[in-house]
């Protein structure tokens, strides 16, 4: 009985299935000959091999991830785990991996004019506490805080990638210029991937079977419009080319938006300026803030030296930091990719992955307000196995009727339409329902439970709650401690 064929051209070994079928085959055109305990080959060992390498290959699918930050990393973790079925390369533009992780003084373009697409700042910490961040299956080195700096989270990241052997797949310097469709496969789109090394410039164009969008929404800010900010003399900057609060010294600041951004640059900025008014329209006051931090409502105008805000109530000003959030932005899709943006809500997307028109297309990470890397986790095998035909898709008026419906209810739910792919609490049902569709472990409840109870601590005391470490006892239970500042 032949168990397996092993040869230079093809590895792994060729499974008797599949070997099987090509012998019978050669077998009834008199290519081979069998007795009780053999089969032997009049053909060449060699020709055989390349035939069933051929076969091999031309099976596997072809996929392009975009990016290697977090989400660009956990895809090719997953794809490499299933060689038998995929075949993959990573583009990556900045010379490391690590996506938004990867800290630079430089807040424009690098050396070859490549944007900058990190968002860090000198001192950031995580606002999520480790025990819950990292991807389900690789968990964070050990520190005494839980809440790290970003250099821990880039430590992190490069582990995973030395640990799953993923560097010789990732094409460093390579930036993606254009991703079109170009045709069908067994009814499955093609795409066309140019890319361009960005040292040298030479462009290169790759067929693909399969795209992955991995390319994180934190690097082309959003600025909302403010009348007559024109007319405005001071300072302007946005968060996104924030590294540190020495800038703001001694001055009158006024900072907009207060999401984590906001409030941890707001805080850090009030150590060294005079005066910081931090502008909102949260429903709540945020509590327990430094005594130079004045909570003012959202800028209505700006004159030379101030702004008014929607009150009617007027303050001075010598700087003005954008705390506003981020655009999505794929510039490198053609129009015949058929995205839409309108606003924060990316379509036509099923489950906020995958294109409904073009499912062999899929936008990794898009949700926020939720916990990111367990997200690509989920969302990256989901998508796979629609890939391979584990999981059937429904049909497309089926998709983009469920996707409506995930909209309507976020309307009714009094969400504006920026909110589109925001999470918060239906992350939960939203990670549970990718689970069980890939029959794979949920998060543990425990998960949560330290999630919510850290948007409560949040909540209560801005400035403190990152001193506090936590230890997950068992899928149901946790502990909190103190540590030092």
């Amino acid at each position: 009985m032949v168990h397996f064929v092993i040869c230079p051209l093809f590895s792994p070994p060729v499974g008797p299935l599949l070997l099987s079928q090509h012998l019978h085959s050669l077998y009834k055109e008199g290519k081979c000959t069998r007795n009780r305990k053999h089969l032997s080959l009049s053909t060449s060992v060699t020709n055989f091999c390349a035939v069933l390498n051929w076969n091999i290959n031309m099976s596997r699918i072809r996929v392009a991830v975009i990016g290697a930050g977090p989400a660009g990393l956990c895809a090719a973790r997953h794809l490499v785990d299933d060689s038998h079925h995929f075949e993959f390369k990573v583009f990556e533009q900045w010379g490391e991996v690590g996506g938004t992780w990867c800290y630079t003084d430089l807040t424009d373009i690098d050396e070859y004019g490549v944007p900058i697409h990190s968002s860090m700042y000198k001192s950031l910490k995580t606002n999520i506490p480790k025990e819950i961040m990292p991807f389900p299956d690789f968990p964070f080195h050990e520190t005494e805080e839980s809440f790290v700096h970003h250099t821990a989270v880039l430590r992190y990241l490069k582990e995973y990638a030395q640990h799953y052997g993923l560097y010789e797949h990732i094409r460093l310097r390579t930036a993606v210029k254009k991703v079109s469709p170009i045709g069908s496969n067994k009814g499955r789109t093609l795409w066309s991937v140019v890319t361009e090394d960005v040292e040298t410039k030479k462009q290169e164009e790759l067929e693909f079977d399969a795209v992955m969008v991995c390319n994180g929404h934190y690097s082309v800010p959003y600025i909302p419009e403010i009348e007559g900010i024109e007319k405005f003399e001071g300072l302007i900057q946005h968060s996104k080319a924030y590294r540190s609060a020495e800038a703001y010294r001694n001055l009158r600041v006024v900072v907009l938006g207060a999401a984590s951004s906001g409030m941890d640059i707001a805080v850090e900025v009030a150590a060294v300026a005079n005066q910081v008014y931090i502008s909102h329209n949260l429903r709540e006051s945020l509590m327990y803030l430094p005594p130079n931090v004045k909570q003012v409502p959202g800028i209505k105008a700006a004159s030379i030296d101030g702004f008014t805000f929607l009150d009617d109530s007027s303050e001075k000003a010598d700087a003005l930091i954008y705390c506003t959030g981020y655009k999505f932005d794929f510039p490198f899709l053609t129009p015949e990719c058929k995205v839409r943006i309108e606003g924060r809500r990316v379509m036509p997307l099923y489950k906020h992955l995958i294109h409904t028109e073009l499912p062999t297309l899929c936008f990794v990470g898009l949700p926020f307000k939720v916990l990111p890397f367990p997200l690509f986790h989920f969302q990256i095998q989901y998508f796979m196995r629609t890939l391979d035909g584990s999981i059937s898709l429904p049909s497309k008026d089926e998709m983009d009727e469920e996707t409506e419906r995930d909209f309507q209810k976020r309307l009714a739910l009094d969400m504006p339409p920026t909110y589109a792919h925001q999470m918060g609490s239906m992350q939960w049902d939203y990670f549970a329902e990718l689970a069980d569709c890939l029959g794979i472990k949920r998060l543990p409840p425990v998960v949560r439970m330290v999630y919510d109870y850290v948007a409560d601590r949040r909540k209560e005391d801005m400035m403190h709650y990152k001193t506090e470490s936590y230890t997950l006892l068992d899928h149901g239970h946790f502990a909190r401690n103190q540590v030092s500042p």
